[in-house]
């Protein structure tokens, strides 16, 4: 699962990390659990923390978090020297920056959970089932059928993780209920590279030579007990 982290000197803030879970991205986000209401703001989203469902209110945006000497799209240049890197935001699980986004260590940060189903409750096998890439997708991104088909391949079934509607013997809690557009989440970007994932679960040969784009999956989140109080940045 996907942790987060925040600054110890700043006990009031929670700055979200990803490390390297499954499918969660490598990154950052300004968020601010507090007690669960009815109705959720267009900048919040339900999670669990303290034993109890808690809501999430995103003050910035979900920051993926790219160093001088990653090479995230995978053309042999650093970013440092390749401009290309900071064109878009490349979430990448499995690669793990060593900062957040306010240039404190990793080590110092809350941790965030972040559950992905990566199942099939009834083994789906029709990739029209695969979720569309929200509007349009990224170039050579995987969206529907196409998504659904390598899913297949890969996994023996379409995950719910990637499906269009999620069965009903589950819930996520992102997509959003004031935004149920699938693959997308408040203040997320719509799309992960699984490159680095799929070759860490020995699914295709690696090293990876280009980011395999999908859209964000359904997903939902735990906040650190220690953390399920804390207020918005």
């Amino acid at each position: 699962m996907i942790t987060l982290q925040s600054r110890t000197h700043r006990p009031n803030t929670a700055s979200l990390v990803t490390p390297s879970l499954m499918l969660a991205a490598c990154a950052f986000v300004a968020l601010a659990p507090r007690s669960a209401s009815a109705q959720l703001a267009a900048n919040q989203t339900n999670g669990f923390g303290n034993g109890r469902l808690v809501t999430f209110t995103y003050l910035q945006n979900f920051d993926c978090v790219d160093q001088p000497t990653l090479d995230l799209d995978f053309n042999a240049i650093l970013a440092e020297s390749d401009p290309n890197d900071m064109q878009t935001p490349i979430c990448q699980p499995v690669t793990e920056p060593t900062e957040d986004p306010t240039g404190g260590s990793i080590k110092h940060t809350a941790h965030l959970y972040v559950l992905i189903p990566m199942f099939s409750v009834d083994g789906d096998q029709s990739p029209n089932d695969a979720m569309p890439c929200p509007n349009g997708g990224r170039p050579t991104e995987l969206c529907g059928p196409a998504l659904g088909t390598e899913l297949i391949s890969l996994f023996g079934a379409v995950p719910e993780a990637w499906k269009t509607k999620v069965n009903p013997a589950i819930t996520t809690q992102c997509p959003d209920p004031n935004n149920p557009t699938p693959g997308t989440c408040t203040m997320h970007a719509s799309s992960v590279d699984l490159s680095e994932t799929l070759v860490s679960l020995g699914k295709i040969p690696g090293p990876p030579t280009a980011p395999i784009f999908v859209p964000t999956p359904n997903r939902s989140h735990v906040v650190d007990n220690s953390r399920g109080n804390a207020q918005p940045i």
